[in-house]
């Protein structure tokens, strides 16, 4: 395992000479958090035990979301607040790919195609619940923007993981996909999906005044597929939500300025391995990195975070669908959660207390190995 801080150490000046012109203030700024991240040459924190009153300083960890070691935690945290929002119901994970003639465009204006790739996705499917014999009503959504493929390429993607059903507001009705001849697994045919996405997109390049290439695709890459209750699916988009898109462990040798790295291929399910220099594969996973505050996940329809009447008013309709005949909600039970999982705590090494931390942003430990990092177990998110 090789880690990412020792790669953008070693090939850091190379890659901002050979990219000067095109690199982001996003990435320059990913670059410098990830290679200080919770490292001796970075600020440290001063943490004391509450029992015995052991003190030690504790680095920094930088918080970056495309860092391989931070926010985990977060991630689980997103898991758990999306699932205590699931509805009863099967739930379908819709993709909407961009073809690899756009993708350079993209690239070049990723602030404002990758939000209009979200937004195109999720109107499509707002128009075909809309128009669905069955659902007739505004669904609801998870979404999460992917740029990139297994192997590490430019593959911007969205997901979208929505149940079966629609709530119509005005009515007050809630309805949901009945059994069909084609079985549960079939919610919105993919051909009539790209179609509808693709008029959609171009015309918001159209829109935006950008050129279109000169050569389009006369198909578009969509795909509609049943994942049961959803739980998995959302642990899926969790997983790739935070933390970078490759893993530490996936970074094999890194040795005559060549780096290898292994993918998993989606088809024979086994691993590859490819080989290429430390700057081209510093460029491949730092192209990857989102324009600051851009948000890669978004909830959208019913599922929106603001969204809270709605909200109230689905639950109780789906209570009283699923629900026992003769029973009744107790007063609080729309609204009780369980509790999210609380933040991991730092342990001091003497006695195994929780520590607190008694001061943050300390100047650079010099005293410390260059480089030396702490293990997960002993780290804490600032």
């Amino acid at each position: 395992m090789i880690p990412l801080a020792a790669i953008i150490e070693q090939f850091e000046s190379a890659y901002l000479t050979q990219y000067a012109t095109s690199i982001l203030p996003s990435q320059r700024k990913a670059l410098d958090a990830m290679k200080l991240c919770r490292s001796s040459l970075g600020p440290g924190m001063l943490a004391q035990c509450d029992n015995c009153a052991h003190q030690r300083i504790v680095p920094h960890s930088c918080g970056h979301r495309n860092c391989p070691h931070c926010q985990h935690f977060e991630s689980q945290r997103w898991i758990e607040r999306q699932t205590q929002a699931l509805v009863p119901g099967s739930y379908f994970l819709i993709t909407f790919t961009v073809p690899a003639e756009l993708r350079s465009l993209v690239g070049q204006h990723q602030r404002l195609l990758y939000k209009a790739l979200m937004d195109c996705a999720w109107s499509t499917l707002r128009t075909f619940s809309q128009n669905h014999r069955q659902l007739r009503g505004n669904p609801g959504a998870v979404a999460v923007l992917h740029t990139h493929s297994r192997k590490l390429e430019f593959h911007p993607h969205v997901h979208l993981a929505m149940p079966a059903a629609a709530l119509d507001a005005d009515k007050k009705i809630w309805r949901t996909l009945r059994k069909s001849k084609k079985g549960d697994g079939y919610l919105f045919n993919h051909k009539a999906l790209a179609r509808v996405f693709c008029a959609k997109f171009q015309a918001t390049l159209i829109a935006l005044g950008l050129p279109l290439p000169p050569v389009l695709p006369k198909k578009w890459v969509t795909d509609c597929r049943c994942v049961g209750s959803g739980q998995k699916a959302l642990v899926y988009l969790g997983r790739y939500l935070y933390r970078g898109v490759i893993q530490e462990k996936d970074i094999l040798r890194c040795e005559n300025g060549q780096v290898t790295y292994r993918w998993r291929d989606s088809k024979t399910k086994k691993y590859e391995q490819r080989t290429l220099s430390g700057v081209a594969f510093l460029h491949l996973v730092m192209q990857h990195v989102l324009p600051k505050g851009f948000r890669r996940s978004r909830n959208y329809g019913f599922l929106h975070h603001n969204s809270k009447r709605l909200m109230a008013l689905l639950q109780l309709l789906v209570f009283k669908r699923h629900a026992p005949a003769g029973t009744a909600p107790a007063p609080d039970a729309q609204t009780e959660k369980p509790p999210l999982t609380e933040r991991p705590k730092l342990l001091c090494r003497c006695c195994g207390g929780v520590m607190t931390v008694m001061r943050r942003r300390i100047l650079p430990i010099m005293t410390a190995s260059p480089g030396a990092r702490l293990n997960s177990r002993e780290m804490m998110t600032r």
